[in-house]
């Protein structure tokens, strides 16, 4: 299923060249390919491309935050490069991350998946006992001076596991499908309990989804979705902070100054933009109306100051990077790969969704972050850690890389 032909001797012989010259002429070569973990010639077309798209997302995120957070940091801290300062040393600490992901063969990267699982697993854990209540959300846990999320955190490493999991379901024995299955359960509970459904319903069809593409019964996945819808309309009866979310989603107008006021002032915001925007840093609804302006609701700032053209650039970019990763998954050639590749396009492409979706009232208010735009270390983490596995995979789905590494360790 979607696995490359072999590759023609000629081809092979002369990235075997050029994977030998590689490290002798790396000092000649431009600044950023004298780290890549193999020649850029010798890359795939969807990794390359990939590439690209992700440094043009993290650095347009910055640009992007820098505007919606410049009012309010110069007002409350005094300088209006101040979260722009601090999310800068998140994305340099995300971006080295990124180099090992792709540095790193997925195989490592799977037997680390079930140990690192359990260390954000006991983070998370950690939250419900110490962590740091906002919102009336307790999702935030602070170690020494750095504020993490272990529900981001953890995101990547569940991938790799599901991976691990469904792609030899069929060949466990019942105890490790039910110890595997009672961990994610555990996360999905631990979550909820934040309380967080939005993270814990993308969390959950994260799983069903590589369950499904992993060839599981179909009659079983049903069931599994009519639990997991059953679980989240429980979450909601039983949590009025939940609840009332749900009740202002559906008609935020009817208390547009108390539980409806943020979807109020999201829709007057990407009402603003118009057409074509007001311009890159003249929004006004950021000044003093729209809440958590640079975190959950940052779309709608965007949508204010580039418009209905740009909120459709953003759209098609994210369907470009579905189809990328699509197109990586038919061509890794494992099935744990393909499983990983899967996973990571759905959480970066479904989430940054369901975040333009919370923003344009299509969703009830939730606190989900928009990947390498929002606010946030844990998230930006997360992230790009992410994108290095995708870019991997997209690495691993050709014979090119195996060469090219065996010739550089021999010279």
């Amino acid at each position: 299923m979607g696995s490359r032909t072999q590759i023609p001797t000629q081809k092979l012989l002369k990235t075997r060249r050029n994977a030998s010259l590689y490290k002798k002429n790396a000092e000649k070569l431009p600044f950023f390919k004298r780290f890549l973990p193999l020649p850029w010639e010798a890359w795939p077309a969807e990794g390359r491309l990939l590439l690209t798209l992700i440094l043009f997302w993290s650095l347009a995120g910055l640009f992007i935050l820098g505007s919606a957070s410049w009012w309010v940091a110069n007002r409350e801290m005094g300088d209006g490069a101040y979260y722009v300062k601090r999310q800068l040393i998140w994305l340099t600490a995300s971006w080295s991350l990124l180099y090992v992901a792709i540095s790193t063969h997925l195989k490592s990267w799977l037997k680390l998946a079930g140990p690192l699982l359990f260390l954000t697993l006991l983070l998370l854990f950690a939250t419900h006992l110490f962590g740091t209540t906002i919102n009336g959300a307790t999702r935030w846990l602070f170690i020494g001076p750095i504020q993490i999320q272990p529900s981001e955190l953890l995101k990547p490493f569940l991938i790799l596991q599901a991976a691990n999991l469904f792609a030899k379901w069929y060949r466990l024995t019942s105890d490790q499908k039910f110890f595997w299955l009672s961990i994610f359960g555990s996360i999905l509970l631990l979550i909820l309990f934040q309380p967080n459904l939005s993270t814990a319903a993308l969390i959950g069809i994260l799983l069903w989804l590589l369950a499904l593409a992993a060839g599981l019964r179909f009659r079983n996945l049903l069931g599994i979705a009519f639990l997991g819808g059953l679980l989240g309309a429980t979450s909601i009866f039983f949590k009025e902070y939940q609840r009332i979310r749900v009740i202002s989603f559906l008609n935020p107008w009817q208390d547009p100054q108390g539980t409806g006021y943020q979807l109020v002032q999201s829709l007057l915001a990407i009402g603003s933009g118009g057409w074509f925007g007001e311009g890159y840093g003249l929004s006004t609804q950021k000044l003093q109306y729209l809440p958590f302006r640079s975190t959950d609701f940052i779309f709608s700032v965007f949508a204010e100051e580039f418009g209905f053209f740009g909120s459709l650039m953003l759209l098609l970019f994210l369907m470009l990077i579905a189809f990328l990763g699509l197109r990586i998954a038919l061509l890794c050639r494992s099935n744990q790969a393909k499983l990983v590749s899967t996973g990571c396009s759905t959480i970066l492409v479904g989430q940054s969704l369901m975040n333009v979706a919370v923003a344009s009232g299509l969703m009830p208010t939730t606190g989900l972050p928009l990947p390498m735009i929002s606010y946030g270390g844990s998230s930006l983490l997360s992230s790009l850690l992410i994108s290095g596995l995708l870019i991997r995979c997209s690495l691993e789905s050709t014979d090119l890389i195996s060469n090219s590494k065996a010739n550089l360790s021999n010279n």
